[in-house]
């Protein structure tokens, strides 16, 4: 059954997004433990934060040293991030796993409409390798909620995803294709096809299994190889409950309870242009704010209720006036900034 976050996450407003913010911050710094002494240590008084640009985003290394837990409890769920045997990786305690899927489905049919009149098709091989991919749970609730006979997950069955795209384009059935990018470009490779019905999504991941290429070049290989005019991106994370959405150019867009802010790539702890980091103040508008920012990408989640949802991820990226952002790479170093107040 829903809890009291849930009505309020998943109806929010544009105009009441600021509001909810501001309320989720005040129940997180009382019942986080870390992200209280995080605060604390940075000489900001929660009391006096009024704006969303005054709240504290906890870098995302945390997730690989502590345990984020909004309130006491045994998790449902524990998502992991990708990475070698010898790489500490990212653990996000899930309290209520309903939360996540109400988050995946909702934000899924904003942007795509009914997960019923899709099938889906994961191609996530070496997501599927390991147990514990939030990438994959995600994909496989997709698949299920589509009730489709041919819904399913691909490992490395280039020529049975082939026959099967084949035989749903003959049957003009709309299909996502959601796959890591390596894994679509052995598919592109090895089995071009004139696709009409089928949406290619990319999820990233080519790090240590091919060579890297900026996402352009990789959308326009698979646009040729696949004869699409578009192909389809989406930015989530395992520090994450809720995924941002890319329909072509790698722009992407929100769900209203999620928001990208910039903060400066140097400096972990910066605040907003306009705003005076001893004052907490803001000097400027929200619109002037946003407007073609470069740097570092902070993200809020209020679907991260019960973990937190104020995040300074590893990503640079650059935001536009409507809201809408860019991911351009990852910063250098990022492991290592912002976590040093805190070594347990």
């Amino acid at each position: 059954m829903p809890d009291q976050w849930d009505h309020k996450i998943f109806n929010i407003t544009e105009t009441s997004f600021e509001q909810l913010a501001l309320e989720v911050f005040r129940f997180q710094y009382r019942h986080n433990s870390l992200y209280k002494t995080y605060t604390d240590m940075l000489g900001i008084k929660a009391e006096k934060i009024t704006s969303l640009y005054q709240i504290p985003f906890l870098p995302i290394g945390f997730f690989k040293t502590h345990a984020i837990k909004t309130t006491e409890f045994e998790p449902q769920a524990v998502f992991e991030s990708s990475g070698t045997s010898q790489s500490v990786k990212s653990h996000h305690l899930i309290k209520d796993v309903e939360l996540y899927r109400r988050s995946l489905m909702k934000g899924f049919e904003i942007f795509y409409g009914s997960v019923n009149d899709w099938c889906i098709l994961g191609l996530l091989p070496s997501y599927l390798e390991r147990r514990n991919s939030s990438l994959v749970f995600m994909t496989d609730e997709l698949i299920k909620q589509s009730h489709h006979p041919q819904s399913g997950f691909y490992l490395n069955e280039y020529g049975k995803l082939y026959n099967t795209l084949k035989d749903l384009e003959r049957k003009k059935q709309k299909t996502l294709l959601i796959g890591v990018s390596f894994a679509l470009l052995d598919l592109a490779e090895q089995y071009p096809l004139h696709l009409q019905h089928t949406m290619i999504m990319e999820t990233g991941g080519m790090k240590g299994r091919r060579e890297e290429m900026v996402r352009q070049e990789l959308h326009e290989l698979l646009r040729m190889k696949f004869a699409v005019d578009l192909i389809h991106s989406e930015y989530g994370m395992t520090e994450l409950l809720s995924q941002a959405y890319s329909k072509g150019n790698g722009i992407f867009h929100c769900p209203p309870w999620m928001k990208v802010l910039i903060r400066d790539e140097e400096d972990p702890f910066s605040v907003p242009p306009g705003v005076r980091s001893s004052e907490f103040k803001v000097q400027s508008s929200e619109s002037e704010m946003r407007k073609s920012l470069t740097g570092a990408i902070n993200i809020i989640d209020l679907a991260n209720i019960y973990s937190c949802s104020f995040i300074a991820t590893d990503d640079a990226g650059k935001i536009y006036d409507d809201g809408s952002f860019e991911v351009l790479g990852r910063i250098d170093n990022s492991d290592i900034r912002g976590c040093s107040l805190m070594v347990v």
